[in-house]
């Protein structure tokens, strides 16, 4: 019973694997410097719906439409430049992973620099205040109590 069961999953996952890698479509490209553009390029678009993935990792169909416009452009001879300015000019600079230094972008680019100084400038007053702070005196009582503790 259980070696059947086991038996249809195996059958049922090495029957899927086949169909999921047909939906890839196989690329052909004049030159092995046009396949590195293009994986180059689809490695640094966002997908607009997946948001944190790449168009190389995404499965929406938006990001498989997006891989095959950047196929077209490079095959139509477009450069890097040209593609990545279509793609801002059509999605914003949202799409690049890499967005340029301007006022919109100046907290992605330096937040993380202002937390961790916000961060380290409350760990230091903390610390001062911890090293600054008076011990507190024991009691008569807990000092006889802490004296026969360590007696024994």
């Amino acid at each position: 019973m259980i070696f059947r069961f086991v038996a249809l999953i195996f059958l049922g996952i090495s029957l899927t694997i086949p169909v999921a890698h047909s939906a890839e479509s196989i690329l052909e490209f004049d030159s092995q410097r046009q396949e590195l553009r293009y994986h180059d390029l689809i490695d640094e678009l966002r997908c607009m719906v997946c948001q944190n993935q790449n168009l190389a990792d995404s499965n929406a169909e938006l990001a498989q439409d997006l891989r095959e416009r950047v196929y077209g452009m490079i095959r139509a001879g477009r450069s890097d430049e040209e593609i990545i300015d279509y793609m801002v000019e059509r999605y914003g600079t949202f799409v690049l992973y890499r967005p340029p230094l301007e006022s919109t972008t100046t907290l992605l680019w330096f937040g993380p620099l202002i937390f961790l100084l916000i961060a380290g400038f409350t760990f230091w007053l903390y610390s001062r205040r911890q090293r600054h702070k008076p011990v507190s005196q024991l009691s008569a009582e807990q000092r006889e109590q802490a004296q026969r503790l360590l007696n024994q």
